[in-house]
Formats: C-alpha cells, sequence, structure tokens
C-alpha cells in the first residue's frame, strides 16, 4: 500500500488546492465514493461534502498558506498517517496536525484530521 503517496496527494490535490474544480477531481481519484472527513467541527460524507469542507476551512486561511508534510506518511494493516504544518510559504507553521486515514482498495475510506494543542 503506497500511503506516502495517497497521503501526499490528499494534503497537495485536495487540503492545497483553492480550484474547487481541480479540487473535486483530485477527491474522485483519492476518496471511496462515501468516504468520511471527521474533523473536530464536524463531520461529512461523499465528495461534494469534503470539497465543501475544505473550500470552508480554505476560505478561513490566507491565500499564502501551504500544506506541508512534515515527514513521510507511514502506514499499516489500512491506516495511515501524515504529520503536517501550514502556514506561510515562507514563514513558521501557524498550525500543525496529524490526519489519520483508514484506506481501503488503494482509495481513503475515512480521513480524521487531528490538530496539535497550541501552547498556553
Amino acid at each position: 500500500m503506497e500511503f506516502e503517496k495517497l497521503l501526499q496527494a490528499n494534503l497537495d490535490r485536495v487540503f492545497g488546492e483553492r480550484d474547487p474544480t481541480r479540487r473535486i477531481a483530485a477527491i474522485r481519484t483519492i476518496y471511496h465514493e462515501d468516504a468520511v472527513l471527521h474533523e473536530p467541527e464536524q463531520s461529512v460524507r461523499g465528495y461534494e461534502a469534503i470539497s465543501e469542507a475544505v473550500t470552508n476551512l480554505l476560505r478561513h486561511l490566507p491565500p499564502d498558506f501551504v500544506f506541508t508534510a512534515l515527514r513521510p506518511a507511514t502506514g499499516h494493516n489500512g491506516v495511515g498517517r501524515l504529520q503536517w504544518g501550514a502556514g506561510p510559504a515562507q514563514g513558521p507553521f501557524a498550525v500543525t496536525g496529524t490526519d489519520v486515514a483508514h484506506v481501503e482498495g488503494g482509495l481513503i475510506r475515512t480521513l480524521h484530521v487531528f490538530l496539535d494543542q497550541t501552547e498556553v
């Protein structure tokens, strides 16, 4: 199973894609049709709902924010994870987190997005 390829594609072509037409095309090649995206505040199911959730996320981020893998994705037995950071292309990360994906047949069945706690 190519966890690295699949989860990196999700980071770049779904969460890093601001054009909704290109994003939905990518989602159709990366996710199962009835896949579920679990974020801390909501869960959504299906291609269109996942794309809309990403649109809403990106709408709240500055246009120069990019998502970057902190290390290669790892996985086994159908579950993979990718640690990432997001922030200005030339600056420090504003947020870090981990995506945990349940993969079936080479496609994401469920994706859980975990955000790291910020220092208080």
